[in-house]
């Protein structure tokens, strides 16, 4: 169906994901509102306007919440999965690289980047 897999390269989820592609993150601010948005959505999930429009965060955050994945060695080793609160007031899932999985702590300041088309963190200062 030409027109389905159309409908789907031009949703909001997939321009999101060319700019990610491109190196580049975006979140959704609304222009009603003022409030940030992400995952990508339609409609503001704060006011239900549709006037949202593509910003690009600072990429300042903290840790929210963190947990170490444990995996064999030939498997990648360990990883840690993370929330990050965006000083924009967004929170999302991700991962902060540069350090052990486990030093990963709560409350740690941290900088967004766009990695293999995927939004990671490092801690605030260290360089990547």
């Amino acid at each position: 169906m030409p027109g389905a897999e159309e409908s789907t390269m031009t949703g909001v989820q997939a321009r999101h994901q060319v700019a990610l592609d491109e190196g580049r993150f975006l979140i959704q601010r609304c222009e009603a509102c003022t409030c940030h948005v992400y995952f990508p959505r339609e409609v503001c999930p704060h006011c239900g306007s549709d006037r949202l429009a593509w910003v690009q965060p600072q990429g300042l955050g903290t840790v929210y919440a963190v947990t170490t994945v444990r995996r064999k060695a030939d498997a990648g080793g360990d990883v840690n999965v993370s929330l990050i609160d965006l000083d924009e007031g967004v929170r999302l899932m991700s991962r902060v690289e540069g350090i052990a999985p486990s030093d990963v702590r709560i409350g740690q300041r941290v900088r967004a980047r766009v990695a293999d088309g995927l939004v990671v963190f490092d801690l605030e200062g260290a360089s990547a």
